[in-house]
């Protein structure tokens, strides 16, 4: 049973190191040799966990042979737009001016019910409001739509602001966020402020948001009671 627990650790850790080495693209959409790796990694990490006749490094060397080739094939891709294009392909395009191509459907294998599917997840209903729409060699399909269709913004409406900054988290379950902070010039000496302000240790602060104004939004952790705050500049 040790043996098991050790041989898992190791495994779980060298996977993991491995992972971190390809880069955080693995953890988000994955490429075609992305998503290969990945099966590969998962296969051979399992292998060296239930077979304890199995040697460790049987597993380990193939796991980060693999993850070594990741690195090269993303370097190559980065140098080379030729081979970028071979291994992950090109980005397609489905929907011109309101108007699907069904010959890239085909090509790409998918259906009218996929793409409209694709769509609705973005919050468009009627593809005559496409001006352009692709679908990535991650699979994942990228629309502008036509400029009537646009909502509006502030900038076509001519309006200024006085906030430049976006709200962002300040803290998020008791761990404090110093870039942010930084970025909207506050220190943790106004977060010190803020949180006796609010009769709250910052280790008990759930949710606290907030930009370059004296805006904020606080939430504290809940135990049997919960509460939360809201400041305003006067």
């Amino acid at each position: 049973m040790k043996l098991l627990i050790f041989r898992t650790i190791l495994i779980y850790l060298c996977v993991l190191f491995s992972m971190r080495l390809m880069g955080k693209r693995q953890l988000g959409e994955l490429q075609p040799e992305e998503l290969v790796s990945t099966i590969l990694i998962s296969n051979l990490a399992s292998i060296s966990i239930e077979s304890e006749e199995v040697p460790v490094t049987a597993s380990l060397i193939p796991l980060f042979l693999i993850a070594a080739l990741e690195l090269l094939g993303s370097v190559l891709s980065f140098r080379s737009q030729w081979f970028f294009n071979l291994m992950s392909g090109r980005p397609k395009t489905v929907i011109l001016d309101g108007q699907i191509d069904q010959n890239a459907l085909r090509m790409l294998r998918l259906t009218v019910t996929d793409l409209m599917e694709a769509l609705r997840g973005k919050d468009i209903f009627d593809p005559r409001d496409v001006s352009y729409a692709v679908i990535e060699t991650n699979g994942n399909l990228s629309v502008a739509l036509r400029p009537e269709r646009e909502p509006a913004r502030l900038a076509d409406l001519q309006l200024k602001t006085t906030q430049t900054n976006a709200t962002i988290p300040f803290v998020l379950d008791g761990q404090v966020l110093e870039d942010n902070l930084h970025w909207c010039g506050k220190n943790h000496a106004w977060l010190e402020r803020t949180a006796e302000a609010n009769t709250v240790l910052i280790s008990e602060i759930l949710l606290l948001v907030g930009n370059e104004t004296e805006d904020y939004f606080l939430l504290k952790k809940e135990s049997r009671h919960s509460g939360s705050s809201r400041k305003k500049d006067a």
